[in-house]
């Protein structure tokens, strides 16, 4: 998604000095030159993909300015992009309390709650960062999640408002084939297959026929739309 970017922490320490003229520029404090230290040892780290070192990194400059919501958030950065996903939902839950209007923060809560299996406390944080950015990735995200919760009429709405916006005639999303191949799909093959999926767990077995076939119209090698089609009667 969008809002997942990388931040490069900038700490510049003015330490001069002079014998010569006054006035002098005051030293720079000890945590003024740790802060230093260690925000250019971060990005070193990140340089060369060592992100034990810069994980370390941020946490002496968390500990030197610990009002410093952005060194939380590059933390929680580096959690999710490391699939910890427990630090990166507690980290991330730091910064909301603080900030509950923070959108990246958000996202890290709603996707590490989902790897870790919590599908109502994702649900909740999607939900949250869709009302804060109305992005339609995130409303195709909580369709899913609805229906894996059997939120059906909500899932159905949902799917419903994505296919009337003119990004589902544009936008693909990436599956993994029964052969482990990862092919692009468009995006409108996956909300179709879905809906089948939503009526027939209602126990509309036409409609849910109807969409499948609708979504193999589209994509014929599309495999969900394929299985589902083929265990509709069972």
């Amino acid at each position: 998604m969008r809002y997942l970017g990388a931040l490069l922490l900038t700490c510049i320490v003015s330490a001069a000095f002079s014998q010569e003229e006054p006035p002098q520029q005051p030293a720079a404090t000890a945590s003024q030159v740790f802060s230093s230290h260690y925000a250019r040892t971060y990005q070193a780290a990140l340089r060369y993909n060592d992100y034990n070192v810069a994980k370390h990194a941020l946490y002496s400059l968390l500990v030197e300015n610990p009002q410093n919501d952005s060194i939380l958030y590059s933390l929680s950065l580096l959690y999710i992009q490391s699939q910890q996903y427990a630090s990166a939902v507690l980290t991330a839950n730091d910064i909301l309390a603080v900030k509950s209007n923070h959108t990246g923060a958000m996202e890290i809560a709603a996707i590490s709650y989902e790897n870790l299996g919590l599908k109502d406390k994702a649900l909740e944080n999607y939900e949250t960062l869709y009302l804060n950015t109305d992005d339609y990735q995130t409303l195709y995200k909580i369709a899913f999640l609805q229906y894996d919760l059997a939120k059906y009429l909500e899932a159905k709405t949902n799917v419903d408002i994505l296919l009337g916006k003119k990004e589902t005639e544009e936008l693909k999303s990436v599956y993994t084939l029964a052969n482990n191949e990862q092919k692009e799909f468009p995006i409108k093959v996956a909300l179709l297959s879905l809906k089948g999926m939503i009526l027939k767990a209602e126990g509309d077995k036409e409609g849910a026929r109807k969409h499948f076939n609708d979504a193999l119209a589209v994509s014929p090698d599309f495999e969900l739309a394929q299985e589902n089609l083929k265990n509709l009667d069972n």
